[in-house]
């Protein structure tokens, strides 16, 4: 559509509007609930849901079942399911722990700076070698991965609490704590050096982008709508970083850094948190899964084997190994998603992880991931992730019993995959 159509003597309408800047209406109507959703939790909690301390508690909260959600939407694509990841991921923390606290100050000493990189080394080795093993039996062995996965959700519980002897294994170390949320954060300085730099990534990338469609024929949006995408974009980054910089750090605690430098806190200083480093590892993961499944052979491999896999068999593709990769993938990133959880919490508990496994599938499949195969995004998981702990969080701040909460978001899940059927089918999709 071109900018003299939409100038004419025909009012735009917003359906035109929309597909002038080729929007996923799909998505719309999610960030509107989401919206929704925060705007309502905020009347009902008297503005305290909104407010940079509960919004950064909500990003940290949201990150470790984030970043499985961005892995659980190449297994669902793939028609598979993954069980295991909440149990995997307590045994990689169990992992984790105890290789940072009782193997490694043996050899290293304690506090060695290098504890931290080696003990995630660890969990994401054994976090990978778990998921490829699992791939391994579902495609080779032709075993269900419902099956194989359901059984994983009972083993790896169970090993990792033989790994700890059932115990609670910590204090972990000072800088493995940091991936975790409030211990580690860039503070305000840092937070606006990076919004700004993600702010100049995003345009380069929407030019190279549209430079490249126009290269090669495709149609473009019309430059109305590109500016009012990168406005939109330039917002909605600035002002994450603006809310997160608004979280003060409590005057106690700030005292305690200024005489860690052997400094005096001047009086009326304060100084914002700003983005968790866990948060920022959320963002790299879902750059990177982003790239692999739009730009990469292994990502155009995984969707078309889901959209057909007797096709892409025929045409090729070693199914096979490829369900080795997506499960080898989602045990890495259960891994990540292990050192984030562990982190947040300072130890490894027994229970870590217990039902992230429901939160993730429900992340992938209220972000528009079909169970049927062949459709996902991985933006569409995080913000489904998000949904679902604004959900919870909200609720219990209004003071929901915890039955009552999960009742509400098995109503929900079962809602989203309705909504989802209907959208469909209406759009022959």
């Amino acid at each position: 559509m071109s900018d003299t159509a939409l100038s004419g003597s025909k009012r735009p309408t917003a359906r035109n509007l929309i597909a002038a800047m080729q929007l996923d209406t799909r998505l719309l109507g999610m960030i509107g609930a989401f919206v929704v959703l925060c705007l309502a939790f905020d009347v009902f909690t008297e503005g305290r849901f909104l407010t940079p301390r509960n919004i950064f508690n909500l990003t940290i909260q949201t990150v470790s079942v984030a970043i499985m959600a961005t892995g659980m939407v190449f297994v669902i694509v793939t028609r598979h399911i993954d069980l295991s990841v909440g149990s995997l991921l307590a045994t990689v923390a169990a992992v984790m722990a105890v290789v940072q606290t009782d193997i490694l100050p043996d050899y290293l000493g304690l506090g060695h700076p290098a504890i931290w990189i080696l003990a995630v080394l660890a969990g994401l080795a054994v976090g990978i070698a778990i998921g490829a093993f699992h791939g391994w039996m579902i495609g080779y062995l032709g075993i269900p991965a419902f099956i194989v996965t359901l059984g994983g959700l009972l083993v790896w519980r169970n090993v990792a609490w033989f790994i700890t002897s059932g115990q609670t294994i910590g204090p972990l170390d000072a800088t493995f704590k940091k991936m975790g949320g409030i211990g580690g954060t860039m503070g305000e300085t840092g937070s606006w050096i990076f919004g700004v730099v993600a702010v100049a990534l995003a345009l380069w990338l929407q030019v190279t982008s549209r430079r490249r469609k126009a290269s090669h024929g495709f149609p473009v949006k019309p430059v109305w709508a590109e500016f009012t995408m990168a406005g939109i974009t330039s917002v909605a980054i600035l002002g994450f970083v603006w809310i997160l910089n608004s979280y003060e750090i409590a005057r106690p605690r700030l005292e305690r850094i200024f005489e860690a430098r052997g400094e005096t806190l001047p009086e009326g200083v304060t100084m914002g948190y700003g983005i968790p480093y866990s948060v920022v590892l959320l963002i790299v993961v879902a750059v990177i899964m982003t790239i692999v499944a739009r730009r990469t052979r292994l990502g155009r491999y995984i969707f078309a084997t889901g959209g057909n896999p007797d096709a892409a068999e025929l045409s090729g593709i070693n199914t096979r190994f490829l369900t080795v990769k997506v499960f080898a993938i989602m045990g890495g990133l259960s891994a990540l998603a292990g050192a984030v959880a562990a982190a947040r919490l300072g130890f490894s508990t027994n229970d870590i992880g217990t039902l992230d496994e429901l939160r993730v599938i429900a992340a992938a499949v209220i972000g528009g991931t079909a169970l049927a195969g062949g459709i996902g995004t991985i933006y569409g998981a995080i913000l489904g992730a998000l949904i679902m702990q604004s959900l919870q969080s909200g609720m219990a701040m209004v003071g929901v019993d915890a039955p009552l909460q999960n009742i509400v978001v098995g109503s929900v899940l079962v809602l989203a995959v309705l909504v989802d059927i209907i959208y469909r089918k209406r759009t022959g999709e």
